[in-house]
């Protein structure tokens, strides 16, 4: 069967995601699918930044089991995320997010918010969905939005508009291949972890100008500023995660302790052969190191540009006081937060196989605490955000 998504061509030099050109219309029966933690700022506030993690990525989780592949456009932003999918399976896409508030609510006392709109009724307010496909690995590419649709769709949901309610109580959601077993992985020396959201203004042509630089200044750094060291990131025992895996997957495997048990004994296996570098059947530790450190979404655009990255003070405080010139010129809005860690969320369907996925964030409040300085700006100007793309 065609997979309108997997059609559209890939890309692999991220500054093309400025390139209007790489992106495809959805079509208009398709749906937008959007989540979001209420209260997630007090969270963060909390110290929950892995729980926030685990159930934001736990949307992206559900809905690839119930369509059963992940071959569809999704992107993470750290207290939930959106995506988009065809009509066929889309009953089976609004129960998967039923089921995954009904669990977020129940097992981590968290409000998930989901949310399904049609993208024709996207478009009947001007705006779009545009799709492109930016590959990090041969098996692993994340979708890229533009239009300003998914930005509307995600201000409709907070509004209480498109809402899809939680599903009766004890309702689970399949949670198959959802972990967290990296340590954190911590800045060195003076270095930061800088969370970093980007957003257009009414001129998109200065917006791009702004982060052709940004992308510069970013780019000359090793790995192009991202955390992951180039070995990998390490591996944690007992993992920083593994209550949070545990829960996600304790009504299928026969209660908690069940779960927590086979997660431990799954991740002390694990520690032993990434630390001897022994393989394991078709398992090579090294080989899923290397892919973890590659399959990484530490920058991604939806609407906006979103990147978790390493930065040295001195690059750290240029960039900030780039982006306040560019912000007060009136091209751009931003938010920043700075942290010491960066945290990873994980799906991985199979150890066996090169395509999985790993989601990363800021270790002490990232995009959360990021687009809470942003929306504050907007609230205070009163920016409806809505220019063209």
């Amino acid at each position: 069967m065609t997979n309108l998504y997997l059609d559209i061509p890939v890309f692999d030099d991220f500054a093309r995601v400025l390139d209007g050109d790489v992106y495809h219309r959805l079509p208009d029966d398709w749906w937008v699918g959007t989540s979001d933690i209420v209260g997630s700022t007090r969270a963060i506030a909390a110290g929950r930044f892995k729980d926030v993690n685990m159930v934001g990525a736990s949307v992206i989780c559900a809905v690839s089991n119930a369509l059963g592949h992940s071959d569809y456009p999704f992107i993470f932003g750290g207290d939930g995320a959106s995506f988009a999918c065809p009509p066929d399976r889309i009953e089976d896409v609004r129960a998967a997010l039923a089921a995954t508030a009904t669990w977020a609510r129940e097992t981590l006392d968290f409000d998930l918010r989901v949310a399904l709109a049609r993208i024709s009724d996207i478009r009947a307010t001007g705006r779009d969905i545009r799709v492109a496909r930016y590959a990090v690995s041969h098996p692993v590419s994340y979708a890229m939005f533009s239009g300003r649709g998914l930005k509307w769709a995600e201000d409709r949901m907070k509004a209480g508009d498109n809402i899809v309610a939680p599903a009766p109580a004890g309702a689970r959601p399949d949670l198959t291949g959802l972990s967290c077993r990296w340590s954190p992985i911590k800045a060195k020396g003076d270095d930061h972890i800088l969370s970093i959201i980007v957003q257009p203004t009414d001129d998109r042509a200065k917006f791009d100008t702004v982060v052709k630089h940004l992308f510069e200044l970013l780019d000359d750094a090793p790995r192009k500023s991202s955390p992951i060291p180039a070995k990998g990131p390490d591996f944690a025992f007992p993992p920083p995660g593994l209550k949070l895996e545990a829960i996600a997957t304790e009504h299928q495997e026969g209660g908690y302790f069940k779960a927590w048990f086979k997660a431990f004994y799954i991740s002390l296996i694990a520690l032993v052969l990434m630390k001897t570098g022994w393989k394991l059947g078709d398992f090579d530790p090294k080989r899923y190191r290397d892919f973890t450190g590659n399959n990484t979404d530490f920058r991604k655009f939806g609407d906006g540009l979103w990147m978790t990255v390493n930065c040295s003070a001195d690059r750290s405080a240029e960039i900030e006081e780039y982006l306040h010139t560019a912000e007060q010129r009136g091209d751009i809005l931003f938010g920043t937060h700075h942290q010491r860690s960066a945290i990873m969320t994980c799906i991985v369907p199979s150890i066996t196989n090169d395509a999985h996925f790993h989601f990363l964030d800021g270790g002490e409040g990232g995009y959360t605490a990021a687009a809470a300085a942003y929306k504050a700006k907007i609230g205070a100007i009163g920016q409806d955000q809505t220019p063209a793309t």
